[in-house]
């Protein structure tokens, strides 16, 4: 087993049956983080009338998974 991160990403806009959400896999914490500061940092940049309607929030989370062939410089 190897650790990797989650950044799953949350969004919600009225009208919209469900919560959407969305999880990208990176190797460090570090590639999370920096992506996740960049994700929230793109939505407060997006004009009031936006944020009125969609409401998102993200989060990295650790997590162990199996080899993942795009990862193979992480050592097992």
């Amino acid at each position: 087993m190897i650790k990797i991160w989650l950044m799953v990403m949350f969004m919600s806009s009225p009208n919209m049956p469900s919560v959407k959400y969305q999880a990208i896999a990176y190797k460090t914490e570090d590639e999370c983080m920096e992506s996740l500061t960049k994700y929230l940092n793109l939505y407060e940049s997006q004009p009031q009338l936006y944020k009125e309607t969609t409401v998102t929030d993200a989060h990295c989370i650790e997590f162990e998974s199996f080899s993942i062939k795009g990862f193979k410089s992480i050592a097992s």
